[in-house]
Formats: structure tokens, C-alpha cells, sequence
């Protein structure tokens, strides 16, 4: 097998989603510590965080303790390289992690001992599901009180509506919680200090029924295990990795990101089923990631990563064949060649010049502008891939200049946050008032921010009354010129000077498209 393609068999590329605070970012720390990528956690508590979590490295999360960029941090662990895409866990930011998702070869789920299942995370695995993306589900925070096992089994299987199948199973829960029984490696994990902070030797057990378990356990939990452990196997599913490949089955392991307990279990395993690089659907035709010419898509771009210096970098997914340093790129919608002297690689917050990459990979780019979300990079042909949409806001502010002297630096600002995905922007048709639109509210604290702390400017806002944005098609050049002049008060461009109908309540949407028959009025921008 040649190199190349031994290297793309290593790479396992996945993102981490879950409600905030469901311990994600935690979570995060932990796989980053076993594969030796950093050296301690940054304790991450009650949203103050102590020492900045390793992932969050914009000062706003620091002051807010939200993930609320999607960080990437590879390393190696088990032979294989593995790309961890962390997502914002807060709705306010559902655009960012929707569209990392289009990154991702598969998912792990975080949920919450205590909470359950929440609406953010019903919205994600949503979208997991519509592109079938294979799910390892973790449930977090063992150490507190929290639902009973099978309570929480069902209801993933109810709310998310993934088939479950238990590979670890807990021991007790709260002040009770005394280790996990890992079904995968047959072998019992325990806590051996009272202080819940130390993991034991795992103690190899082939068989449930052994009584040497009863040594460690003691008679009664031992029994209740057994007993557990019998109903689990007649009333879930046994474990197929083919189902789980297909997104049709998803593995659950239990434990406690905090005190690093049931992490390595699932590492361990999903080493081995997770799938590697997958093909990607391009406007030709599916891209195989053994082919042989490069070509990948920007999915996200970061200004100001380092605020010291006024840098972009462009995230890149390689699909298929080899990036290399220094050589030429063909950029499809520019239609121009680009080479890269110094590609990025991530290891948590540090970075490294790379020399090669290869598919499942992500790459830094440094960008002077020359990106936005959703380009097609190749070695050569004319190809863009699809699925990486906007999708209509469901706030709208007007944003004025607060400070007139630095209307350059505001007009700078919005339009790199915008490239950037942070937000959308439509400017009115009528007289060219620009408007901000965002998932969630939060957004407009963070640009708010962003532009005073990078761009040295100063907005303020006004409520601006729509219900919608929809992008506009039609064939019907006279239906289209009618509709523009009756509805010309709430009409917009986007950044890419497409037409945009600001609705400004259902009503007054329905009735458009009734009384317009042959325009089609689109809720996301790729169509």
C-alpha cells in the first residue's frame, strides 16, 4: 500500500457536539491529554474559567466561558492521527457548528447525566442524521446525581432518534458512582480513592459471572451489575459496525470527562470503528479520497486568531490527494492559482508550519482576502463542492457607526466578520442601510465586541422588524420585475450581491408566495 495511502487509513476527522455545559470542551482536554498533545487540563468550572480551557482561545470566551469558535486540534493516538473539530455548544451559534459539520467524517454526542437530552442537541443530531454521520453518544458528569441509566437510553432513542447500543455500562451514580463495566474490552474500571479522583488498575474480566468481581465490589453491587449487565444484552441491540457506518446504530459509553474516567474507553474504541476520510459530493460528481489530485473546501475562516497580528486563516478540509506546501492551487471561484508558503497545522493552541496533508486533514491558510465560506480549492479542475449553506437569520438589526472617524475601520470590520460566517449582512436596496442577521442574539454582543477589541470601532444597533430572509429565484423575468417594485421597501443584497426578500412577518411571506407563483423563495442561500 503506498504511503499515501496508508496515511489517509490513519486519519479519523470528528466533531464534538453537545449543549453548552454539557462538558464538551472538557471532554475535549481529556482525549487531548491521553494523546499526549498537552501536558495538564485547564480546569474549566462554572463558566469562570481558571486557566484558559485549551480549545477556547478567544477573549470573549475567556470572559463568557463559551466555546464560541470551532477550534481544531489534531494528534496521534493508537497509530492513528485523529482531527478533533470543536464545536460552539451555544445555540447563539448553530451557523458555525452547522457548517463544521460538513467537515466531520463522524460525531460524538455529549450529553449531560443530569439534563438529558436538550433542544440544541436535538437541532445538531438533526443534521448528523440528514447526512447519516455515524454517532458515538458519551454521557457525561457520572460523578453527580443524575437520571437513571436506562431512562437516559430512551431517551436518545425518543428524542434524537438514534438506535442505541450500551458499551459501557456505570456502576452506581453521584456519591454512589464507583467505576464502569466496559463492555467493548470486557473489563471493570473502578475509583480507588474516596475522593473520586484517582481511576484504578481496569481489572480484566472475560466473564460477568466471575467471582472474583465480588472482591472489588462487594456482594450487592456485584449482583445488581450482573443483573444490569443481562438486561442490557437482551434488550439493546449487539454491537455491528457496518449499522454504526451507516449512521443507523450509535454506541453509548458512560463516564466522567472531569475526573477522566470512561474517556479512554471511548477512545480506545473509537480508534477502531470510527470511519476514515469519506467521498464528497462536488457539483461533477463524488470525490474519492484516493484520488490522486488534491482538492479540498474552506468550511470556516478566523480573523484575528492572534490579536497581536491583524491575520485571517482560512480552515481547509482536504478531500482527496495530497496538499503540499509552496505549489499551486486552482481557486474555482476566482478562477485563479494560489500557493501557500506557510500552511498551518493545529495541536491544540499551538501551531506548525506543515509540509504535506492529506485527506481527513485540516489546514490553516493565511488569508488576505481571497476566501470565503464554502470555496473549492483543486489541483486543476472546475469543480465546487456542495452543502455548506446560509441559512436564514432569525434576528435583524440595523448597525450604525457609533464613532464617525472610524467609519473605514467599521466598514472593515463587518465586512471581514462577515466572510467569516459570524453573521450575515444585507444592505437595503432602497437606501443602502446595512443590516446585520444572526441565528441568536449572543452574536451581536460578539461582534460588538470583536469590532471595538480588533478593528478599533464603535456600533450601536436598532431593531429592524423582519421575520425572514429569503433568497430569491425565478424564470419569470415579469412576475420578477412586479414582485421588485411592490415589495422594493424590503428588499436586499447579500454579501454576494444576491437578491434577498426581508419578509417582514408570515403573513406577509405566504401571501408573496401565493400571489407569486413562479418565484421560489429559499430559506437557506445554496439552492
Amino acid at each position: 500500500m503506498s504511503d499515501k495511502n496508508s496515511e489517509i487509513k490513519r486519519r479519523r476527522t470528528f466533531g464534538i457536539v453537545s449543549h453548552p455545559d454539557a462538558g464538551k470542551t472538557t471532554l475535549t482536554e481529556k482525549l487531548l491529554l491521553y494523546g499526549g498533545a498537552i501536558q495538564e487540563a485547564g480546569a474549566v468550572k462554572s463558566n469562570k474559567i481558571k486557566k484558559g480551557a485549551t480549545s477556547d482561545f478567544m477573549e470573549i470566551e475567556r470572559q463568557r466561558g463559551i466555546s464560541v469558535a470551532t477550534s481544531v486540534m489534531g494528534f496521534e493516538y493508537g497509530g492513528k492521527k485523529i482531527n478533533i473539530l470543536d464545536t460552539p455548544g451555544h445555540q447563539d451559534f448553530a451557523e458555525d457548528t452547522y457548517r463544521t459539520l460538513t467537515a466531520v467524517d463522524s460525531v460524538i454526542v455529549v450529553i449531560d447525566v443530569a439534563k438529558g437530552v436538550e433542544a440544541q442537541t436535538e437541532k445538531l443530531v438533526k443534521v448528523c442524521r440528514m447526512r447519516d454521520t455515524p454517532i458515538i453518544v458519551f454521557i457525561n458528569k457520572l460523578d453527580r446525581e443524575g437520571k437513571d441509566a436506562y431512562d437516559l437510553l430512551d431517551e436518545v432513542e425518543s428524542k434524537l432518534g438514534l438506535r442505541v447500543c450500551p458499551l459501557s455500562w456505570p456502576i452506581g451514580m453521584g456519591a454512589e458512582f464507583k467505576g464502569v463495566y466496559n463492555l467493548w474490552e470486557k473489563n471493570l474500571k473502578l475509583f480507588t480513592d474516596s475522593s473520586k479522583q484517582k481511576i484504578g488498575e481496569s481489572i480484566k474480566i472475560e466473564d460477568i459471572n466471575e467471582p472474583e468481581i465480588e472482591k472489588h465490589l462487594g456482594e450487592s453491587d456485584t449482583e445488581m451489575l450482573r443483573e444490569e449487565i443481562e438486561l442490557v444484552s437482551e434488550v439493546y441491540p449487539d454491537f455491528s459496525k457496518q449499522k454504526y457506518l451507516d449512521g443507523n446504530l450509535s454506541p453509548v459509553f458512560f463516564g466522567s470527562a472531569l475526573n477522566n474516567f470512561g474517556v479512554q474507553e471511548l477512545l480506545n474504541c473509537f480508534i477502531e470503528i470510527a470511519p476514515e476520510p469519506l467521498p464528497k459530493q462536488s457539483s461533477q460528481d463524488l470525490i474519492n479520497p484516493y484520488d490522486d489530485k488534491f482538492s479540498g473546501f474552506i468550511f470556516k475562516i478566523h480573523a484575528n486568531m492572534d490579536p497581536k497580528h491583524r491575520d485571517r486563516l482560512a480552515f481547509l478540509k482536504i478531500v482527496s490527494g495530497e496538499f503540499k506546501r509552496n505549489t499551486n492551487y486552482y481557486h474555482v471561484r476566482q478562477g485563479k492559482n494560489l500557493k501557500f508558503s506557510n500552511p498551518t497545522a493545529f495541536m491544540a493552541s499551538k501551531k506548525s508550519v506543515v509540509e504535506i496533508a492529506y485527506p481527513g486533514d485540516i489546514v490553516g491558510l493565511h488569508d488576505s482576502g481571497n476566501f470565503r465560506i464554502g470555496d473549492t480549492l483543486t489541483e486543476g479542475g472546475a469543480f465546487e463542492f456542495k452543502g455548506i449553506p446560509s441559512f436564514s437569520p432569525e434576528h435583524f438589526r440595523f448597525i450604525n457607526n457609533a464613532d464617525p472617524l472610524k467609519a473605514k475601520q467599521l466598514n472593515k470590520g463587518i465586512d471581514q466578520l462577515m466572510d467569516e460566517g459570524v453573521a450575515q449582512l444585507f444592505t437595503l436596496v432602497s437606501n443602502n442601510r446595512k443590516i446585520i442577521g444572526t441565528v441568536g442574539a449572543l452574536q451581536y454582543e460578539v461582534i460588538q465586541y470583536r469590532l471595538e477589541h480588533e478593528y478599533t470601532a464603535k456600533c450601536s444597533y436598532e431593531n429592524y422588524a423582519a421575520f425572514k430572509a429569503c433568497w430569491i429565484e425565478s424564470s419569470n423575468e415579469e412576475q420578477l420585475e412586479e414582485f421588485k417594485k411592490l415589495k422594493y421597501r424590503y428588499l436586499a443584497k447579500d454579501k454576494f450581491d444576491r437578491l434577498v426578500f426581508l419578509a417582514d412577518s408570515s403573513f406577509s411571506l405566504t401571501m408573496a408566495q401565493e400571489k407569486f407563483n413562479d418565484i421560489t423563495f429559499h430559506l437557506k442561500s445554496e439552492f
